[in-house]
């Protein structure tokens, strides 16, 4: 599979159209990898704008690229801001704002996720 096509498809194809459109946000979409933070079992489906199912003890997921993308939209994160994330899940997130942000701490009481 190819993700830098599918990672390419997925911004162009659902992101710009779901309108997400913040320059910053597309940018960092580009640069961290989706594909390194899904289970392996699930990797094909790193850029479908779906769900994906991380296991863990209480069934969590990966939130779908277009709801990721719409919360960093939302967050209009500055560069001099820390944050706390709640629920660290796959790490994807906390990767993504750790690009925007001075600091991010998260934290994840699954301690089947927290050990991955």
């Amino acid at each position: 599979m190819n993700f830098e096509q599918a990672r390419f498809n997925m911004i162009e194809q659902q992101l710009r159209p779901g309108k997400v459109l913040n320059p910053d946000v597309l940018d960092v979409l580009f640069v961290v990898k989706r594909e390194e933070f899904v289970p392996a079992a699930h990797r094909r489906l790193s850029f479908a704008d779906t769900e994906i199912p991380l296991g863990g003890t209480a069934g969590a997921c990966m939130l779908s690229p277009r709801v990721e993308a719409h919360a960093l939209q939302a967050l209009e994160m500055k560069k001099h801001e820390r944050v706390l994330e709640v629920g660290t899940g796959s790490g994807y997130m906390a990767a993504l704002l750790g690009v925007h942000a001075d600091h991010v701490w998260t934290v994840e009481i699954d301690p089947q996720l927290a050990d991955v």
